[in-house]
């Protein structure tokens, strides 16, 4: 067995590892991580951006201009890691917002692309992500610093979500260079990163929110400690929220959908067609499997067919050998993606009962989390 890693070892990384997603209004207790570490677990992808900081932006301050870390809110993102390294649990860092981009639902859902638009914000970027290297470098939690979560420098450029990779590469060479480069940015935060921490990780979620068809137009970057990041929901008509209120509910498998610009039917073939493709970019460039991550994916748990999709992707990222994290685990604002509630159980029910401080009697035996648990034990 292994020799287990240090926090700013990529060697954690070596071997597939699987967790969950944390994305919480609340910073999550010693309970909930103890509650992770117990389906199988081994790291989290937490974000901080929900929790209630000193400014109007946890931890950034201020998107519209960064000026440092408040220190009550490092100092509760420390505690969670604190109770995350106690119950065994390595954590990725990953914001929701950075300078310029704040996320859209804590900017009146509306689209902050200033992150594209303007260098300063790329500055800025670099500068919050130095701050954090320097506070939480050596952490005994600390696996990796996930840049951004789902960046989207392509939305309203003229390239479509699920482009064809000749399309995507003559986009790019149209772009290469401008604020839409996000390659470049990811070089730029990451320079900043490397003169105060050498030596941990970092994780890099492709563009058009981390579609994995997106790292075609990519060539590796510079540093040698990367992860490349990649999200699965698709096709999304069939996995969110049109299936919760939908009759009759699409199927899975053979639903025929419109996605990518075709009508096509989604089965597992086209699962893994659709999931083979950032694995097919890694060869080609050198990167190992081992380097990539399904950083998020899912299904809401109300649809008929979601334990059926959820054991197709497993199964074909564990047949890559990528490292996963499902989404969402224990989320405490929005239940539909939280496989440890039944299926029939009424989402209404779900919140009334934690409006009343009666959280404890949302039934927590949903099979959905077998069929997770189970892919976990498959890993090494």
């Amino acid at each position: 067995m292994a020799t287990p890693a240090t926090a700013a070892d990529i060697a954690f990384w070596d071997t597939p590892r699987h967790g969950g997603n944390s994305f919480n209004q609340t910073a999550p207790d010693a309970a909930y991580f103890r509650a992770l570490r117990a389906t199988g677990a081994t790291w989290v992808r937490l974000t901080f951006s929900k929790w209630k900081g000193e400014g109007r932006d946890f931890l950034i301050g201020n998107a519209d201009h960064y000026a440092g870390i408040p220190a009550r809110d490092l100092a509760m993102l420390r505690q969670a890691m604190d109770a995350a390294n106690a119950a065994g649990i390595k954590v990725v860092l990953v914001p929701l917002s950075l300078p310029g981009a704040r996320w859209v639902q804590h900017n009146n859902d509306q689209q902050d692309d200033r992150l594209w638009q303007d260098r300063k914000y790329w500055d800025q970027s670099a500068a919050f992500w130095r701050d954090l290297a320097v506070a939480v470098k050596g952490h005994p939690a600390l696996a990796c610093y996930n840049l951004l979560n789902e960046p989207t420098p392509e939305k309203g450029m003229g390239l479509d979500e699920h482009a064809e990779p000749a399309v995507r590469e003559a986009w790019y060479a149209v772009h290469k260079g401008t604020t839409h480069d996000l390659p470049a940015f990811y070089e730029h935060v990451i320079a900043a990163i490397r003169t105060v921490d050498a030596d941990t990780p970092v994780m890099v979620d492709g563009g058009w929110y981390a579609n994995a068809w997106s790292f075609s137009y990519w060539t590796p970057l510079r540093d040698s400690r990367v992860l490349y990041a990649f999200h699965m929901y698709e096709p999304w008509d069939i996995t969110s929220g049109p299936q919760i209120k939908r009759k009759p509910q699409l199927r899975y498998p053979a639903a025929t959908v419109t996605w990518g610009g075709k009508s096509r039917a989604f089965d597992k073939a086209a699962m893994q067609d659709f999931l083979g493709a950032p694995f097919a970019w890694a060869k080609a460039h050198g990167v190992a499997a081992n380097r990539m991550v399904a950083g998020e994916f899912g299904c809401v748990r109300v649809w008929v067919d979601c334990g059926a999709y959820l054991g197709d992707v497993l199964d074909t990222l564990n047949t890559h050998g990528a490292h996963w994290a499902f989404y969402s685990f224990r989320e405490d604002v929005w239940e539909a993606m939280d496989y440890e509630i039944p299926p029939a159980f009424p989402a209404g029910q779900v919140y009334y009962l934690r409006e009343q401080g009666k959280g404890d009697k949302v039934p927590i035996d949903s099979p959905l989390m077998g069929v997770i648990k189970s892919r976990m034990r498959q890993s090494p």
